[in-house]
């Protein structure tokens, strides 16, 4: 493969175009020693086997019964890991956040080849029928959604303070032979004092389709409607 020539390109333009393939093969090898590193983390702390309630999968289904459900009983094959998304919506939140929103868009539509290696799952702290009732607004049909609002799983995990504000984070967990819980790791957007919105921007392709064109990214904010 090589770059497009195309007719009546200048040579600075093709100079330029040059250095920026450059760094982007750097900047592939560089993430790719950030995954690596990340695999490398030594074992984590076990965990509560923290409760949620969970509805049945059929988003329609209006006086099903509820279940409780322990974090160890996502795991649905030994060997596994567990991808939990926590959706801002609960308690302070009480509307769902836009952004995460469009987050858990995009994994709905991945769901199904996620699935093949690890399993997934969303959690709020909003009640589970006004959680559904946004699953269903959004018609997210491959995703198993859990209302964490009765635990301390959100606060613990750094996605809700003292107050009942609400964070998104992403957060991944294994599990021992004899079925104990551990995490793995977890990030949230906030990567520093003075890095308020990128800890997770490699989960959605939105930011990088935008990234692609002359405007950037710019000061865009995702919505509930457009």
């Amino acid at each position: 493969m090589h770059l497009t020539n195309l007719t009546g390109e200048a040579a600075d333009y093709a100079n330029a175009r040059e250095e920026l393939r450059q760094a982007e093969i750097d900047l592939m090898r560089h993430r790719e020693r950030v995954a690596d590193l990340r695999r490398r983390l030594p074992l984590g702390p076990v965990v509560d086997d923290y409760a949620f309630e969970e509805g049945p999968t059929d988003l329609d289904a209006g006086d099903a019964p509820v279940r409780t459900v322990r974090l160890s009983e996502l795991f649905t094959q030994p060997g596994r890991d567990l991808v939990i998304y926590h959706l801002m919506y609960g308690k302070r939140q009480t509307q769902p956040c836009p952004m995460c929103t469009m987050w858990i868009d995009g994994f709905n539509g991945v769901a199904h080849h996620v699935a093949q290696n690890v399993d997934l799952a969303v959690v709020a702290a909003a009640e589970l029928p006004a959680l559904r009732a946004h699953a269903r607004n959004r018609q997210w049909t491959n995703l198993r959604l859990l209302s964490a609002g009765a635990s301390t799983f959100k606060y613990d995990l750094g996605s809700e303070d003292d107050e009942g504000n609400q964070d998104s984070t992403v957060s991944v967990f294994t599990r021992d032979s004899d079925g104990a819980v551990r995490h793995f790791y977890s990030v949230h957007p906030r990567m520093s004092d003075d890095i308020d919105e990128r800890g997770i921007d490699l989960l959605s392709p939105v930011w990088h389709i935008l990234d692609l064109t002359p405007k950037g990214r710019g000061d865009w904010f995702a919505a509930l409607n457009y």
